[in-house]
């Protein structure tokens, strides 16, 4: 067999993706599956940014661009998070890749030796686990707890912070809970970064995606924090854009020439065309945003009341993202058993918690990315499915 580089043990995976051609497979044998386990807007990308990527290309932009994005888009991004977040963000400061993806392992590999320890939210999105270890990192899970809306304990922070550690990953609103850490913990969080100095990568992705008055807070808005914060953000969840594969990073100007310098290496640039539509996407009208979370809004409302009215599963209402993360241990099942039964039995697609790390167990998650009827339906089949199984109250 062909030599493979011990390295790739350490690579984890998004089981997202592997849930999806189970389903798919299923779908190809006749049976009918509904899709809550994608973590995918099922809009359409609104008109006016399918509109500018058709000029962009009618107008040329079709070839190599700088490595790390074109001075338009860069500037179009920094006025962007100038507003947004409150901070003064130069163009120099701006690094758009192919996604948002990049950002997080291309600002790893830039900040994390071996050894080096990145503390990370879990349950939350696999891949910050999977970089950290890849790269040689030790991965240190900070668990994130349902009593405190999938928030964590400050003081479990600081317990997990030893000499090695260098990063600390911030997600909110959060995947997969849809949990939305307050401003006064955020707050919290950044004296502990300065105290221990430590490089903060915020996921902000999910932040435009808020509901019942909620406002996002970025750490990189408190004075001191933007020195040593990389605030990670895309176009995927807000604009409908996950085909594009158009995300950024906002860092201090001497890191992002290095993170540059790893996209020539890996990928020599973003495709042109799409950065002006990401251009267009940021200051073009904002209604087809507004609606759709409206609607997520809708969804959600409709996802939650219903997992709470099924026997031996409780669900927290998310204030972010479009994702429900249903704890279900009063059916007395582990979380992959129940996600596989539901798959194979009930024809709903959703998530084992687990695959977000060890603190997911007792939880699934589903993306109410989907059509209310299509929700509805799945309710159905998930409390059918259950009415066949023996439920234990816990």
């Amino acid at each position: 067999m062909m030599h493979i580089a011990q390295r790739m043990s350490r690579l984890g995976t998004e089981t997202a993706f592997e849930v999806l051609a189970k389903a798919r497979a299923l779908e190809a044998q006749g049976k009918n599956i509904i899709h809550l386990e994608i973590g995918e807007p099922d809009f359409d990308t609104p008109a006016n940014i399918r509109q500018a990527a058709k000029k962009a290309l009618d107008d040329g932009y079709t070839h190599y661009g700088p490595a790390a994005g074109l001075p338009s888009a860069r500037s179009a991004i920094a006025s962007y998070v100038s507003r947004t977040r409150g901070i003064e963000v130069s163009p120099d400061e701006v690094v758009i890749t192919p996604g948002g993806k990049p950002i997080m392992y291309f600002v790893i590999t830039a900040c994390v030796d071996e050894g080096d320890e990145v503390i990370y939210p879990n349950p939350g999105f696999p891949i910050y686990e999977s970089a950290i270890e890849f790269v040689g990192g030790k991965a240190v899970p900070l668990e994130l707890k349902e009593e405190k809306e999938f928030g964590f304990d400050i003081a479990d922070l600081e317990r997990l912070i030893t000499p090695r550690t260098r990063m600390l990953i911030l997600n909110t609103p959060q995947n997969p809970t849809g949990g939305v850490l307050p401003e006064s913990d955020i707050r919290k969080i950044a004296e502990i970064a300065r105290a221990h100095d430590l490089i903060v990568l915020s996921d902000e992705i999910y932040g435009r995606i808020m509901y019942d008055g909620c406002k996002h807070f970025s750490i990189a808005s408190i004075p001191g924090m933007k020195e040593r914060t990389v605030i990670l953000d895309g176009y995927s969840k807000t604009y409908a854009m996950t085909g594009w594969r158009l995300g950024y990073g906002v860092m201090p100007a001497e890191l992002a020439k290095l993170v540059g310098k790893l996209q020539v290496n890996v990928t020599s640039c973003t495709s042109s065309f799409t950065q002006m539509a990401g251009v267009e996407a940021l200051t073009g009208p904002q209604d087809d945003v507004e609606r759709m979370v409206t609607e997520f809004k809708r969804r959600r409302d409709i996802i939650v009341d219903g997992l709470n009215a099924i026997p031996g599963i409780r669900c927290l209402r998310p204030r972010g993202a479009f994702y429900a993360f249903p704890n279900i241990t009063g059916t007395g099942m582990r979380s992959r058993e129940l996600a596989e039964l539901l798959l194979n039995d009930g024809g709903v697609a959703c998530l084992s918690g687990t695959a977000f790390g060890k603190f997911g167990e007792g939880y699934l998650r589903f993306s109410y990315a989907n059509s209310i009827p299509n929700i509805e339906t799945a309710l159905k089949r998930i409390a059918k499915t259950l009415e066949r199984r023996p439920v234990s109250v816990a």
